[in-house]
């Protein structure tokens, strides 16, 4: 009698260790080589996607606080306008500024200041005080 073994379905695994080992060490031999030959995957590819990663993230970051940061915001000034009728220029219709014109301030500051009528003061110089009072002594 003949036995066959009936299970074609599955192929057959061999489990050598020293091949895997082998395997890896290929591989990791020939991502050194390229870390070598290429030193741009190595050093000027990483550095480039953590900026980039790092500054979208961070943007989506500050974004976030932003919004939040309106929302409450918002919340707060209706809470504000509901209780004392507020709005963010002030009080409504508590106060109103009357309309100047710069030609009404400058007549008024005219008014105020007479430039024709002057006198001349002099004014010492920092040293001037010292050398009179050394000279004296």
């Amino acid at each position: 009698m003949t036995s066959v073994e009936g299970n074609t379905a599955e192929p057959r695994k061999t489990s050598n260790p020293a091949a895997n080992t082998a395997k890896i060490q290929s591989s990791s031999s020939s991502f050194r080589r390229w870390g070598r030959k290429y030193p741009f995957i190595r050093y000027g590819l990483p550095m480039i996607s953590l900026t980039v990663f790092g500054a979208v993230g961070l943007g989506h970051l500050l974004q976030g606080s932003k919004d939040i940061a309106k929302v409450k915001d918002d919340q707060e000034w209706e809470i504000i306008e509901t209780r004392k009728a507020l709005s963010r220029t002030g009080p409504i219709d508590a106060y109103k500024p009357k309309k100047i014109s710069l030609e009404e301030e400058l007549k008024a500051l005219q008014q105020k200041v007479d430039i024709d009528n002057y006198d001349y003061k002099r004014i010492p110089k920092p040293n001037e005080g010292n050398s009179v009072n050394l000279q004296m002594a």
